[in-house]
């Protein structure tokens, strides 16, 4: 059995926020790249979908989206692609060395590694490709004419989604082994997946 399985592809799916990194990206996002008058003007507005989402009266992804509506509608994706990119920086100060550690011995073992994230996926990328992580399934957003509409393109990458997504790009569950790495009840459905799963420890 072990030579069998020694023998398979090996993937190995870690969540981003709460796993990757401390704390929450889209907070950090929002705090360090949304200037201080736009956060004041959209303050009370925001302070509603956020307190509709802690009272369970809106889900988590529909609440993102309203304030993806306030802040960045008719943004240029150029410009949003440039702080993404910018945002890198205080990222990596955010990475959990135990996690970066696992990633990287994966990767070292010719693993297969994917992110699989609720963040939306401009700006986990940036990061992702300095890891070496070539795989990123996230949150992705609308455009139109060049333009954020503030609505998002896919479903919220959370629980279900999460396995429906690896899924689509690994189909072939019983060819490979899957190692996952999760810190929280999105993770949940993932994590039951896995051959080998890590919650909250590596």
């Amino acid at each position: 059995m072990t030579s069998i399985l020694a023998k398979r592809r090996v993937v190995a799916a870690f969540d981003f926020d709460g796993t990757l990194i401390k704390g929450d990206s889209l907070f950090y996002f929002f705090l360090s790249q949304v200037s201080k008058w736009k956060l004041l003007l959209n303050l009370i507005p925001a302070l509603y979908y956020i307190g509709l989402y802690k009272l369970k009266l809106m889900p988590n992804f529909k609440a993102k989206e309203h304030l993806f509506i306030l802040f960045f509608k008719g943004m240029p994706l150029a410009g949003f692609e440039r702080q993404c990119k910018k945002f890198k920086g205080l990222l990596e100060k955010k990475l959990k060395p135990e996690a970066t550690a696992k990633l990287r011995w994966h990767l070292q073992s010719g693993h297969d590694v994917v992110i699989i994230s609720a963040s939306v996926e401009n700006w986990v990328s940036p990061l992702a490709v300095q890891l070496g992580v070539r795989d990123i399934m996230g949150t992705k957003l609308e455009t139109e004419n060049g333009r954020l509409t503030g609505r998002f393109l896919s479903k919220n990458c959370y629980g279900p989604e999460k396995i429906s997504r690896l899924e689509g790009l690994y189909p072939q569950r019983t060819e490979y082994v899957l190692y996952a790495y999760g810190d929280s009840r999105g993770d949940r459905e993932l994590l039951a997946a896995a051959d080998h799963p890590f919650y909250r420890s590596f």
